[in-house]
């Protein structure tokens, strides 16, 4: 499942360009609009109450914060059973200058957008975007602090799958061991979270952000996603393509991909990524690079990968965490995010640890914890649930094998192709065999009608690779592809103001990105 937090262009003729633009900045309605369709599920028999709701806005700090009520499932939504989901907005700077609203996704999937929006109040976004649109960010169903959320109980333990395993399980101990710890697994989250396993898919989670559309008041969706938040709006463009008004996609996920495509990809992605580090950690850290040159730093990693997968690698505190070859493998991906704003402190753990202390490197792991009760203050959010929450809507997105043999059949060439990058995130998919199915299926993007869709790719993207971006792109019709050359998660709001004016003239008024536009 995807790690991700925060993943060839089609030409479009000039005409259509204009006309889409000029559609973006009237927000007129259209004779092939939904409503003229006749399948406005507005005025469907039991969602007209969800979709004429009002929000109850209350002071949150700097924000203004709601809930949000809808159907636990869309084709019984009569029959009394509810997701509340909180809902929060930073109010546009300039209220005369006002487009309408923005509704983003930072990413999971299982992150809480309300919590993201008030770890920054919105300032991910440019100056000129806050004063069009207020920001506004919701946490999907069973996330966060929607009511019901996705809970996991601690896992029944055994002799079998009391232990962790190894990151790259070669016997058929340590098989046996993972899959049952896998399926352990999934049985504590079905006792934790029960009948609501199968009402968290982002199919769903998309036709809640057509509720909250109309009920902020929209009469066409302005969205921005980050990581898994372009499936969530993928998800919308295919379900209310006539909805769209503005629609960003940056990291993308290739809904065409199978599990084990899926997992390759990212696999590689990360490896990847690490190799960016050693070739590009002096550009960044400067001196403080735990290899004097590229093959220093990858021989420095690959010997503590080693080192980790005999026994943890050794700490000064007692109490820190068990730095064990997960561990570090956590550690090291979770870096290759924000370059600019990790790469330091991975250098120096990693420096110290070659040394024979791994305290920092525990330290960090200990950050990236979302259990760890300095983030989730930090945050200001409801205790998270971001690794119950990925699994849950990671497993009933993507169809995966019930038995174990597939898995092990897709670990050699994982690790060939992407070392323990790969193998461990074919290990990750294993609780998915146990999960409740769900009815999506890996396909590309049907979404007739849509305007068009602006996908930002980043090429030495770790858990979105650059190439599900150009697929993607390539899959919408009059899709457009903005590439920004660099490393790390996802490019706007980190990158450059290149990337930050294509998107901000594409959001404000409807500007088209020009094909091959690189940053």
């Amino acid at each position: 499942m995807n790690r991700a937090v925060r993943h060839r262009r089609r030409p479009i003729a000039l005409t259509l360009a204009a006309l889409a633009a000029a559609a973006l900045v009237g927000g007129c309605s259209t004779a092939g609009g939904t409503e003229a369709r006749g399948d406005d599920p507005a005025g469907r028999a039991g969602l007209t109450s969800f979709y004429g709701q009002k929000l109850k806005w209350t002071d949150c700090g700097e924000l203004r914060c709601a809930r949000l009520t809808v159907p636990r499932d869309y084709d019984h939504p009569e029959n009394g059973r509810t997701f509340s989901l909180p809902v929060a907005k930073a109010a546009t700077a300039d209220p005369d200058a006002r487009l309408g609203s923005l509704v983003y996704n930072p990413g999971g999937p299982g992150a809480s957008g309300v919590g993201d929006l008030k770890s920054d109040e919105g300032e991910a976004f440019s100056r000129a975007v806050r004063d069009r649109f207020d920001i506004v960010s919701f946490d999907p169903r069973g996330v966060g602090g929607s009511r019901p959320a996705v809970r996991c109980e601690e896992p029944a333990q055994d002799a079998e799958s009391g232990e962790p395993g190894p990151i790259s399980p070669a016997t058929a101990k340590d098989r046996a061991r993972a899959f049952a710890g896998a399926r352990a697994e999934a049985a504590a989250c079905v006792r934790g979270s029960g009948g609501i396993l199968r009402q968290v898919g982002t199919a769903d989670a998309a036709r809640d952000l057509d509720v909250l559309r109309a009920a902020l008041g929209d009469e066409k969706l302005t969205y921005l996603g980050w990581s898994y938040g372009t499936s969530l709006g993928t998800s919308y463009a295919e379900q209310f393509p006539h909805r769209v008004r503005a629609l960003v996609l940056d990291g993308a996920v290739d809904p065409s991909l199978n599990w084990r495509e899926r997992a390759m990809s990212q696999g590689t992605g990360f490896r990847r990524a690490v190799d960016d580090y050693a070739e590009q950690c002096a550009d960044i850290v400067g001196d403080g690079c735990p290899g004097a040159t590229p093959r220093e730093i990858s021989d420095l990693i690959e010997g503590l990968y080693e080192e980790a997968a005999r026994e943890p690698l050794p700490v000064a505190d007692e109490d820190a965490y068990d730095v064990d070859a997960r561990t570090l493998l956590d550690v090291v991906t979770a870096a290759m995010y924000t370059p600019e704003d990790d790469w330091q402190d991975l250098s120096e753990a990693l420096g110290e640890a070659a040394d024979g202390d791994a305290t920092q490197l525990a330290a960090l792991a200990e950050d990236e914890d979302p259990s760890t009760e300095s983030r989730r203050k930090a945050r200001g959010a409801a205790p998270e649930n971001d690794d119950e929450a990925i699994i849950a809507v990671s497993c009933l997105d993507t169809p995966h094998p019930r038995t174990a043999g597939p898995y092990w059949d897709a670990l050699g060439p994982a690790g060939k192709a992407a070392g323990v990058y790969g193998t461990s995130s074919v290990v990750d998919e294993l609780t998915c065999a146990d999960w409740p199915a769900g009815t999506e299926r890996p396909h590309r993007v049907s979404a007739k009608g849509v305007p068009p869709v602006l996908v930002v790719g980043t090429t030495g993207d770790p858990a979105t690779p650059y190439e599900e971006a150009e697929s993607l792109a390539e899959q919408f019709p009059g899709g457009m592809l903005l590439t920004y050359e660099g490393v790390g998660h996802t490019a706007y709001g980190r990158s450059n103001s290149c990337v930050t004016k294509a998107v901000d003239d594409y959001l404000i008024a409807g500007k088209p990105v020009r094909p091959d536009t690189t940053c």
